[in-house]
């Protein structure tokens, strides 16, 4: 599975401290994010992951473009809902697009540990089903 990380800076901490409990999950896909919030995983865990601009320089729409191409399968994005973010529009056209795509959103750790344990047993697996179809339909 291709799994987007984010943070706003208010929550960094907490992505780094999710992405160190669930390494052994997430070593196991392929993983992005938005610069800063990528490189300070890669730092504190070793990860593999591959970096897009940071979040008010692109990164967002980065992801968001692989989201538009079903290239992405869940998105993990720390929010920080009380500070006012520079790229805010660039925040919910992303938002939007997971909603448009059916790619499953977590904003905030509960609903990431949620979603980290189904990806573990296998409750996301219908991605790869969405995937197989897309791809038999582009051959047609």
């Amino acid at each position: 599975m291709n799994i987007a990380l984010i943070a706003h800076d208010k929550k960094k901490q907490k992505i780094i401290d999710f992405s160190i409990a669930y390494q052994h999950i997430l070593k196991k896909h392929h993983l992005f994010a938005t610069g800063t919030t990528g490189t300070m995983i890669m730092e504190a865990t070793g990860l593999n992951i591959h970096l897009f601009q940071s979040g008010p320089l692109g990164g967002d729409q980065q992801i968001g473009a692989m989201i538009a191409n079903q290239e992405m399968d869940m998105v993990i994005f720390f929010r920080d809902p009380l500070t006012a973010q520079p790229h805010e529009p660039d925040v919910s056209a992303l938002m939007r697009l997971c909603d448009v795509h059916d790619i499953p959103l977590a904003t905030n750790i509960a609903a990431s540990e949620i979603f980290i344990r189904g990806l573990e047993r296998g409750d996301l697996s219908w991605r790869n089903i969405v995937k197989s179809n897309r791809k038999k339909d582009k051959e047609k």
